[in-house]
């Protein structure tokens, strides 16, 4: 079983912010020590696995992360790991590190969504490189997530009026038009209309339109 992030107010540190982690799974204990000595020494935390099943029954960091992973592993391969993590609906960047006869398996690894695969060995650079990448995608992909998380919050205090009326004004119907697709007067459109742009935050109509979108509200009847 894959355990899920542990909370943020067990895993962040004084000032609030939760730390990026690598998740380094490889069964050569010397390399392992070695990425481990690497990404410490440029500041970042670092978890250590000798197989997939070690991480499956680790909860995983709730900060930025990345796993840089060996294709070839005992009991559960890279790409078998890779597979079993995306049914999971767990979206960690993926580094995979690969021997110099895994190219076509590098190429399925890439094609099924890892970030990036490094040739054994590697320069230390490189590898700091490819890291530094995954950690930013992934706290960009949490941040679009955290959003649309709160969007979703803000949707569910509307009623279904004003929900209908927000699916109408992301289509570009004026008010007037609105009325006469749900058979209401145009000023209680109006009322609508301004009390769900409160209620979401929409400072305009364009970002109630932007927010509609992130949603993805269509216009009724769709």
């Amino acid at each position: 079983m894959i355990r899920r992030p542990v909370s943020p107010s067990q895993s962040q540190g004084n000032n609030g912010a939760v730390p990026p982690t690598v998740l380094v799974v490889d069964d050569d204990p010397s390399l392992r020590e070695a990425l481990s000595s690497l990404f410490r020494s440029v500041g970042t935390r670092v978890e250590l696995f000798g197989s997939a099943p070690e991480l499956l029954n680790s909860r995983l960091p709730d900060g930025p992360s990345c796993l840089v992973l060996d294709i070839r592993l005992p009991e559960v391969s890279g790409l078998e790991f890779q597979t079993q993590l995306s049914k999971a609906g767990i979206h960690l960047p993926i580094i995979f590190m690969t021997g110099h006869g895994d190219i076509p398996m590098s190429v399925r690894a890439m094609k099924a969504g890892a970030v990036d695969f490094l040739t054994k060995p590697f320069r230390d650079q490189d590898i700091l490189d490819a890291v530094a990448g995954a950690l930013e995608r992934d706290r960009q992909r949490r941040e679009r997530d955290r959003a649309l998380s709160d969007l979703q919050s803000l949707l569910r205090t509307l009623t279904p009026r004003e929900r209908e009326v927000m699916a109408f004004v992301a289509t570009g119907l004026m008010n007037k038009q609105i009325a006469g697709e749900m058979q209401l007067s145009e000023i209680t459109v109006k009322i609508h209309r301004g009390r769900l742009m409160k209620k979401m935050g929409a400072r305009t109509l364009a970002d109630l339109v932007k927010m509609a979108g992130a949603l993805g509200i269509d216009a009724p009847g769709k």
